[in-house]
């Protein structure tokens, strides 16, 4: 257990950090990196000519993790991280190998579905969650979610490549052989988190459903993933149809974007974390996501208003994907962190699988372009409802060497009842203990008084 007073990141922190972002990479791989090229794929496979059964292929995988990823969650709080983590892995790779293998696009829909069953992103972040201090958690949650960015970017570069060297039964194969790598790398290279107390009793699952400040955020996730599906279900076509640009060139325009919006999303991140400005950054992220859906609505199909209007897409979905894991587990009750992370990541499959589904029922219905009005509407309800949001609360750890003379089992409960304190680590062997208190309620007399002026 590192020092709360270090203003440095750990080597646990660090390493912890980069094996989870890198496994969290793999299960988004399995969404990302066909997207560019699944709606002209689907078009080989029998039955797959039809929009709307390919974008039900698509969305499959968040159909399913949209079931699994809240008793994951809870399974998680109970029974441990890690093994939860790698049976997902297992589901996955199964997914994948069925993939591989599909004839037609009824089984490629059971395939996808498969893979989605693989729900480990809650377990994923809760397991960050208990090996990182307060004072660096949104650093290491900031580093999983830019993974998504990342992958995103890569799968984007890489996609066409793949797609034109191996063909996408390698590519799921490809897939599968990571999910299955990351298992022993999960095993030896991530520490087991400490026990924790918290003073909190233990929390319903309604409770964390209805938690007022964590509702925008669900719905947060929910909704920019249901816009990033639905975008590029069209996005690719156009630049197919319209712009006459082969699938392999799309790379071409999705690096220099993707690169780009990096330059922009690092010091908005830095800028709401030291100026304690969550919430300010949020609201103005969400806004831009708006602007983007109106503008391909209202550009149709010229290139480079479409090529700018990527670029502000992945500033804004930058910046949210690594600050809305941040807040949900800033704001969830310790206890019942892996239960919250499983909602919040049941939103962002129920997002990925109607973006799919209900974006490919639009354009078949109404026209591609409908799309992106949809997805206007839907940015601008987010953006309302998050206005409601408060900054989370300012959280702090306190190390307390403890006096021989002190029983500790006693102790730790006289600890967890002092007001402000959220969660306590005590190390018998050690004879330490750490606290993580919210300063609003905190009463240092308090804590003097029990540890003889000593603290």
């Amino acid at each position: 257990m590192s020092s709360p007073f270090s203003d440095r990141m750990s080597a646990q922190e660090r390493r912890a950090g980069a094996t989870l972002a890198a496994i969290f990479a793999l299960r988004m791989l399995g969404l990302f990196l066909i997207l560019p090229v699944f709606s002209v794929f689907a078009k080989t496979l029998p039955g797959g000519n039809d929009l709307q059964w390919a974008g039900l292929a698509l969305g499959a995988f968040g159909m399913v993790q949209a079931i699994f990823q809240v008793p994951f969650g809870v399974a998680s709080d109970r029974f441990g991280r890690k093994p939860v983590i790698v049976f997902g892995l297992l589901m996955f790779a199964a997914g994948c190998a069925l993939a591989a293998w599909a004839p037609n696009i009824g089984w490629m829909i059971a395939a996808r579905a498969l893979q989605g069953a693989g729900a480990i992103s809650a377990a994923v972040s809760a397991l960050a969650a208990d090996l990182t201090r307060e004072q660096h958690r949104t650093k290491v949650m900031a580093m999983i979610g830019s993974t998504i960015g990342l992958v995103f970017a890569v799968s984007l570069v890489a996609s066409p490549a793949l797609y034109q060297w191996i063909g996408m039964h390698g590519m799921f194969l490809l897939t599968g052989a990571l999910s299955l790598l990351a298992i022993p790398v999960l095993l030896r290279a991530v520490p087991t988190p400490p026990r924790i107390e918290t003073a909190m009793p233990r929390v319903p699952l309604a409770t964390v459903l209805t938690e007022r400040q964590l509702m925008p955020l669900h719905f947060g996730v929910f909704a920019i993933h249901m816009i990033q599906m639905g975008m590029f279900l069209i996005v690719p076509r156009i630049l197919v149809e319209s712009e006459h640009l082969p699938l392999a060139e799309h790379w071409k325009i999705y690096l220099p974007v993707v690169l780009a919006s990096f330059v922009l999303m690092v010091p908005a991140i830095i800028y709401a974390e030291r100026k304690r400005q969550m919430r300010r950054v949020l609201l103005a992220s969400i806004a831009l996501l708006a602007a983007t859906q109106l503008g391909f609505l209202l550009v149709q199909d010229t290139f480079w208003p479409i090529v700018g209007l990527l670029f502000l897409f992945f500033v804004a979905f930058n910046i949210v994907e690594a600050s809305l894991p941040s807040l949900v587990s800033r704001i969830a009750p310790p206890q019942a962190k892996g239960a919250a992370l499983g909602v919040y990541n049941t939103s962002q499959s129920i997002g990925a699988a109607l973006g799919g589904a209900a974006g490919g029922a639009v354009a078949a219905h109404f026209g591609p372009h409908a799309v992106f009005a949809g997805t206007t509407l839907l940015a601008l309800i987010w953006w309302l409802w998050a206005r409601s949001m408060r900054n989370p609360p300012q959280l702090t750890e306190r190390e307390i060497a403890i006096d021989p003379h002190i029983e500790i089992a006693s102790f730790r409960h006289e600890l967890l009842a002092l007001p402000g304190v959220r969660e306590a680590i005590v190390i018998p062997e050690r004879r330490m203990a750490y606290l993580k208190i919210n300063l609003e309620r905190w009463d240092e007399a308090s804590l003097r008084r029990l540890t003889g002026g000593k603290a």
